[in-house]
């Protein structure tokens, strides 16, 4: 029996997640009511209390559910050693694209934009992680502050996977958006730009 009722929950939990997912990108999380979320659902609001306080609380079990599969396929690839590989982007880019209403909600800040900050934080603190890593593994000297650098990072990540899945169709493949944000990683913005570090232009 008490199988039977997990994988009962289980499916009662999952069908809420879709379902507050499904109607905030339909008509807004702010607009929602718990009614509407047990129809689409297909459970009674019996049912949904019995799970949930409320809707923010089911949202909340989203993010979290979310954020806990992102850590699981990142770590093996923040465990890499020997250099920069850009691995960990791909991971991330795949697991927004398996996922993509969930993102497109959470990135669009509804909620209060606690889950988008949330998002934000566990993502800037892996990378800082990664980072110090990397900084007494090889001997480094930082020439800014970590945590500056890793925040600057998890930014333009954010910023550009909000516009990438907002897109009806990836404006450009996976692999090739997660390669353009590894190159401006590596080597700037002036370089991504066309200019050479004398302020010449590469078409000169």
């Amino acid at each position: 029996m008490p199988q039977v009722d997990d994988r009962r929950t289980r499916r009662t939990r999952s069908a809420l997640r879709r379902a507050l997912v499904e109607l905030s990108l339909e008509r807004g999380y702010a607009n929602l009511r718990v009614d509407e979320i047990s129809e689409r659902a297909d459970v009674g609001r019996a049912t949904f209390y019995a799970h949930f306080r409320d809707k923010q609380a089911l949202y909340d079990d989203v993010v979290a559910a979310l954020l806990a599969e992102l850590k699981e396929r990142l770590t093996p690839e923040v465990r890499e050693t020997g250099g920069f590989t850009g691995r960990p982007l791909v991971a991330l880019f795949q697991h927004a694209l398996d996922n993509r209403d969930a993102y497109r909600v959470v990135l669009r800040g509804d909620g209060d934009g606690r889950a988008l900050t949330r998002l934000r934080d566990d993502l800037s603190e892996a990378t800082l992680r990664t980072f110090e890593r990397r900084v007494e593994e090889q001997g480094l000297e930082p020439r800014l502050d970590l945590r500056v650098v890793a925040r600057a990072w998890v930014g333009e990540q954010v910023a550009v996977l909000t516009w990438w899945l907002e897109e009806e169709a990836a404006p450009i493949p996976l692999e090739e958006v997660a390669g353009m944000l590894a190159d401006l990683s590596r080597f700037g913005r002036m370089w991504a730009t066309g200019v050479d570090p004398t302020g010449a232009s590469s078409s000169e």
